[in-house]
């Protein structure tokens, strides 16, 4: 069974916002690679005591289960 696009980019925005603690995601791009989902964005991040924006991707698989994350600063 292959998930939608839509359900692709709430189970990742959720897996961000629990990994990160922030409520606030921008996603920027969700595009399917071969069976899985990528989804692109932004959230903001708190850096000993400074507001800094980090990059994400998340993948997740046609199940629906997160494959892979990738974060780094912007």
């Amino acid at each position: 069974m292959q998930i939608s696009r839509e359900n692709a980019q709430q189970i990742a925005v959720e897996f961000v916002k629990k990994k990160k603690n922030t409520d606030k995601i921008d996603v920027a791009a969700v595009e399917q690679h071969r069976e899985d989902w990528v989804v692109r964005g932004t959230c903001p991040i708190d850096m000993e005591g400074h507001p800094w924006a980090e990059r994400f991707e998340v993948v997740v698989n046609p199940k629906g289960k997160i494959k892979a994350m990738n974060a780094s600063l912007l």
